[in-house]
């Protein structure tokens, strides 16, 4: 056994209104990558429920849940069960009028290996999350398992650097972003495009600047808007994961529901970063001014 691979699994589906048939897909395709030799298996952002935060409804909060909860002793004991490490998603319910978008790891035993609230909060039209978050207090700390230090982050957190650095320099051995993104079905196509290609190269050389692999796992399919005021979004699907030199090492579809496993050689890390000594070259000395908003 080469205990330099790790197989991964993504799990790329379409969410419904129907709580119970999207987690009940998750289970079936988590099994499904099991049986196709995945380890670690990586669902996408809020995966129980359909992307919520397109319009700013107090109804909605209904949806969130205790950490621990119903969704994690479903698949607490599913990790136990087939032996994974499940990284889930969830709208957390903290205390009353505290929620967090809460990624949370199960280790192969079942318990709860760790959890990381989502620190960057978009507000953008269509993504209205500000009004149902509070940003994260836990900070960019790796999660400690049987397979090693994941860095796990979620959506909006890849477009931003300092968080994949830190999450480097604390020891991650991988990165990790469960994802629900997105275009506007009235952009143009060429638009469309644009973004989506933003999105895969932003993370690759999250990939490259930190020599560690990069696992992305986004929705996919049409959700429309439920006040019937916006038009709804395209979830792009194209889940994927990048190499230590950002090189794509597998891909899925656009438009459909996927169960894509991946293996990871987890060598190369250290490999890379013998060539490409970016950690050590870093000049520290100079870059105080990042903790500020802008430069004027």
């Amino acid at each position: 056994m080469n205990t330099n691979s790790l197989r991964v699994g993504l799990i790329q589906q379409r969410c419904g209104d129907n709580r119970s048939e999207n987690i009940e897909k998750s289970i079936q395709a988590i099994r499904e990558a099991q049986a196709q030799g995945a380890r670690l298996v990586v669902l996408q952002e809020l995966h129980c429920t359909p992307y919520f935060c397109q319009t700013e409804d107090t109804r909605c909060f209904d949806l969130a849940e205790p950490i621990p909860g119903p969704a994690t002793e479903t698949f607490a004991a599913l990790a136990k069960e087939l032996g994974l490490v499940i990284v889930i998603s969830l709208f957390e319910r903290r205390a009353p009028g505290l929620y967090h978008n809460t990624a949370v790891v199960l280790e192969t035993d079942g318990a709860i290996a760790g959890r990381y609230r989502k620190m960057h909060i978009p507000d953008d039209p269509g993504y209205y999350e500000k009004f149902y978050f509070t940003p994260g207090d836990l900070g960019f700390t790796p999660i400690a398992t049987s397979l090693g230090r994941l860095g796990v982050l979620v959506c909006w957190d890849q477009w931003y650097p300092e968080a994949a650095r830190l999450m480097a320099m604390a020891g991650a051995e991988l990165l990790i972003y469960p994802t629900a993104i997105g275009y506007d079905p009235n952009d143009t196509r060429e638009e469309q495009t644009r973004q989506r290609e933003a999105w895969i190269t932003i993370q690759r050389s999250h990939a490259v600047a930190n020599g560690i692999p990069v696992i992305s796992v986004n929705r996919v399919g049409f959700e429309p808007d439920p006040s019937g005021v916006g038009a709804g979004a395209m979830f792009w699907g194209n889940s994927f994961v990048a190499g230590c030199q950002g090189e794509v090492l597998a891909a899925a579809d656009t438009e459909r529901k996927q169960v894509l496993v991946v293996e990871i050689d987890r060598r190369r890390s250290e490999d890379v970063r013998r060539i490409w000594p970016f950690l050590r070259d870093r000049r520290i000395d100079a870059y105080g001014d990042l903790i500020r908003r802008y430069r004027d």
